[in-house]
């Protein structure tokens, strides 16, 4: 592996999103929700970055491409199953998590199938668009837990954040399932028996 800034950059947002679960484990709260949201919030930053570093200076890898994808959805399945659970299970995060929790197995799955033509399965802008909403989403519902404890329960800051990051995460429920059936429609031609 090469160790460039970019890769180091996948490889840190890698490692964090466990940390965002071990926050609650370690931390009580509002610490927890304050220490998750600045280590999501930095893991997203650097999504963006590592991306655009790469090809600015000419250092895009193989391992930087197979990283990438998988510490972006490290970082959205550990943070969703986290605020689900905080939650106390509310459908109306549930179903949402759900689709996205499912997509995300199912495109990876799609991908290690394909192997050599998974080339069929390139991110596409609206990819880009639905993981940018969702670590928006996730940002908002984890900055609801800090609202929550240091303003109360049913305060302004909180009401709206609340709802801005489950509208966005629908959204993004959206989002996902459209290209999820985007990615199916691209391999069918390579899942026929001969």
């Amino acid at each position: 592996m090469t160790w460039n800034i970019p890769n180091i950059l996948s490889v840190l947002r890698l490692f964090a999103a466990p940390m965002v679960a071990v926050m609650f484990l370690y931390f009580d709260r509002p610490h927890a929700d304050w220490f998750a949201l600045s280590l999501f919030v930095v893991a997203s930053v650097t999504d963006w970055f590592d991306g655009y570093l790469a090809r600015a200076w000419g250092q895009e890898t193989k391992m930087g491409a197979m990283i990438d994808p998988i510490a972006d959805k490290a970082m959205v399945v550990i943070a969703l199953m986290v605020i689900v659970g905080y939650s106390s299970m509310s459908p109306w995060l549930v179903l949402p998590a759900t689709v996205i929790l499912f997509r995300e197995v199912f495109v990876s799955g799609l991908r290690e199938f394909l192997g050599d033509v998974a080339g069929t399965l390139k991110v596409t802008k609206l990819a880009k668009w639905k993981t940018a909403t969702q670590m928006t989403a996730i940002a908002c519902l984890f900055g609801q837990g800090v609202f929550e404890h240091y303003m109360g329960v049913g305060t302004t800051g909180d009401i709206w954040l609340g709802w801005i990051g489950l509208v966005l995460l629908w959204i993004a429920g959206g989002l996902t399932a459209i290209t999820g059936v985007d990615y199916f429609l691209k391999a069918k031609p390579h899942l026929k028996d001969d």
